[in-house]
C-alpha cells in the first residue's frame, strides 16, 4: 500500500443532503419538515419551554438579589460605649456581647459615630465609620481593626 492508494473505508463518506432545492431532489418545498406546526417553522425562541410558564416569569420580580458574599455587621454607636464603659477600658466584641449591648455579632462588629465620646477607650472591632474612628482618637483612645 502506498500513500496515493489510501482511500476512506467503504460507506464512511456520505454526501450532505441539500434540502429545499427543488421538487426533483425529493427534499424540496417543505424541506423534510412536513407541513405547518411549530417544528415546520424556523426560529423558536431559545427560552421557550413548550408552553410551560417560562423561568423568567416563574421567578419573583421585586425581591431583588442577595449577594452570598455580603458582610452584615452588627452595629453599635459611640454614645452607647460612653454610657457602658469606664475610662481606660478595653472594648472588644466579646466584652460588648457580655454586657448585652449587641444581641448577636453576625459577620462582625461595626462602630458608628453617633453620639459623643469623652472617655479614653481601647476599641477593637471589625469595622469603624470615619466619624467613629475620629471621635475615639480625639478622646485619646486607640482603634484596632480585627
Amino acid at each position: 500500500m502506498k500513500l496515493h492508494e489510501l482511500k476512506p473505508a467503504e460507506g464512511s463518506k456520505k454526501r450532505k443532503v441539500r434540502v429545499g432545492r427543488g421538487i426533483g431532489s425529493g427534499m424540496g418545498k417543505t424541506a423534510g419538515r412536513g407541513t405547518k406546526g411549530q417544528k415546520a417553522r424556523r426560529n423558536i425562541h431559545p427560552r421557550f419551554e413548550g408552553g410551560q410558564t417560562p423561568i423568567h416569569r416563574r421567578l419573583p420580580v421585586k425581591k431583588g438579589f442577595r449577594n452570598p458574599n455580603h458582610i452584615e455587621y452588627s452595629v453599635l454607636n459611640i454614645g452607647t460605649l460612653q454610657e457602658a464603659f469606664e475610662s481606660g477600658d478595653t472594648v472588644s466584641p466579646e466584652t460588648i456581647r457580655e454586657r448585652g449591648l449587641v444581641g448577636n455579632v453576625k459577620d462582625g462588629l461595626k462602630i458608628l459615630g453617633h453620639g459623643d465620646l469623652k472617655k479614653k477607650l481601647k476599641v477593637s472591632a471589625h469595622a469603624f465609620s470615619k466619624t467613629a474612628q475620629e471621635k475615639i482618637e480625639k478622646a485619646g483612645g486607640e482603634v484596632t481593626r480585627l
